[in-house]
């Protein structure tokens, strides 16, 4: 989970100003130190630690802290605040010229994922309306074509390629096949390099004096840490960034450079990878990053993933069979579908408000417990998902050897069901909209019982 261990490190120095009725100028250093210690170990340059702290203790030693009546979150506020103002303020959008095909040049150092992110952002703007086409322009690192041809099928995105030519001529063919074929937006997969070198900066150079592109974004990974600000200062010293994506946000090694590179080279960060699945990639919003790393959820985030992972129709048929009490284990099994393709369950606690996710990963809410679930349901006939109560002892034995489980755990997963099917019962009174505005967050009473 990103941001894991500096969250838990500066939840434990506020936990310790909130033990106290009254703060003075003292109590605010320590906490500070503890505050620069966090950051530091997560590989935050030191120069934006440095100015960072000193930001947020001139802030938070002034009266209206001091004399206030909850000193401790009047502290946590102007640090949350001054993350946020760290990281970028706001969100930014993806430079789109008015010109088509309007062109973006992907850039970055060989395994910051860029090829995969690069297809990840063409599959989020089609979503949005585009009709983007991939460009193979990495003819070094082998397998890169075949890699990018690889996702782009995955994705349903069309990829041009030439094999191992000019990187330049290909580029330039490429723009030409989607004036021809109507794709409005391409994505140039440019080379990398293990470190940064001139051949590769001059070639990188004459790609962008080629095609003119409205948006040139710095893929870097987020994972290492201040080696990610220096990739980044130097591509944008070198052919002037419009933008960055970090990739492996889901990582916890370190995770400093979302904190450092906004500042260290003024650039926006503008998406982020949050996963390995080709659908984990979303808007930077500096606003919710900082609620996620001091504990305070993101219920946004939360709700958009919820409204992506959503089918409507599927949605209003669940509905109907809520309000006829005719919730089954396929209905169930649907749901559970859902879930996971909103990601990671220890992710989405993350997001809550209030909800510690790594102090619940012990109580059956983990990726595990739903995959046990789902095993159990698979095993059943079609008939059994349908009717649960014609399950008898033989039919849970078979149950558990087919989903390799114990009958134990097949007798829970009915029992705590058949709770769940009571309750939705009584609930069905209430009317519609509670129903239908649990369903759109993809649970139902008892999903914890059931290890979700």
């Amino acid at each position: 989970m990103a941001f894991e261990s500096l969250s838990d490190k500066l939840s434990a120095a506020f936990r310790k100003l909130r033990g106290k009725g009254r703060l003075n100028e003292s109590d605010v250093k320590e906490a500070m130190r503890e505050v620069r210690l966090a950051l530091l170990e997560a590989d935050v340059s030191y120069k934006v630690v440095k100015d960072f702290v000193k930001r947020v203790t001139e802030r938070a030693v002034g009266r209206d802290v001091l004399e206030s009546l909850s000193p401790a979150q009047m502290v946590i506020k102007i640090v949350n605040e001054e993350l946020i103002a760290l990281m970028g303020s706001e969100s930014q959008k993806l430079n789109i010229s008015s010109r088509s095909p309007s062109v973006v040049m992907l850039v970055g150092l060989q395994g910051a994922g860029k090829t995969t992110n690069g297809a990840k952002l063409a599959a989020l703007m089609r979503r949005q309306g585009k009709r983007p086409l991939l460009v193979a322009c990495d003819v070094y690192r082998p397998a890169a074509i075949a890699q990018l041809q690889t996702v782009g099928r995955q994705l349903d995105i069309p990829v041009f390629q030439m094999g191992q030519g000019d990187p330049v001529q290909i580029a330039r063919a490429g723009i030409a096949h989607a004036k021809e074929h109507g794709n409005d937006l391409v994505f140039l997969d440019t080379a990398g390099r293990l470190h940064i070198d001139e051949a590769l900066m001059d070639e990188l150079r004459r790609i962008k004096a080629e095609t003119e592109p409205a948006e040139i974004l710095l893929v870097v990974d987020a994972m290492t840490g201040q080696d990610a600000v220096n990739a980044a200062s130097a591509f944008d010293a070198a052919l002037g960034v419009d933008g960055i994506m970090l990739t492996k946000l889901d990582g916890d090694a370190r995770g400093g450079a979302a904190l450092s590179v906004k500042a260290v080279t003024g650039k926006p960060i503008k998406f982020a990878g949050t996963g390995e699945k080709l659908d984990q990639i979303e808007v930077f919003h500096p606003d919710r990053m900082a609620g996620r790393i001091l504990g305070m959820g993101d219920v946004l985030t939360l709700i958009e993933k919820a409204e992506q992972s959503l089918d409507e129709k599927k949605a209003k048929e669940l509905e109907e069979r809520l309000r006829a009490n005719k919730f089954t284990l396929a209905d169930f099994y649907e749901q559970l579908g859902q879930l996971k393709r909103m990601g990671s369950v220890q992710d989405l606690l993350a997001m809550v408000p209030g909800v510690d996710a790594k102090a619940l990963s012990g109580a059956a809410l983990d990726d595990k417990a739903m995959a046990r679930t789902e095993a159990i349901i698979q095993s059943m006939t079609p008939r059994e998902r349908e009717n649960p109560e014609i399950i008898g002892s033989s039919r849970k034995k078979r149950i558990a050897a087919g989903s390799g489980t114990s009958v134990v755990d097949v007798n829970r997963l009915l029992r705590q069901f058949e709770t769940m099917q009571k309750m939705l019962r009584q609930m069905s009174g209430m009317g519609g909209k509670k129903l239908k505005r649990m369903q759109r967050m993809g649970g139902f009473p008892g999903m914890g019982k059931l290890g979700l």
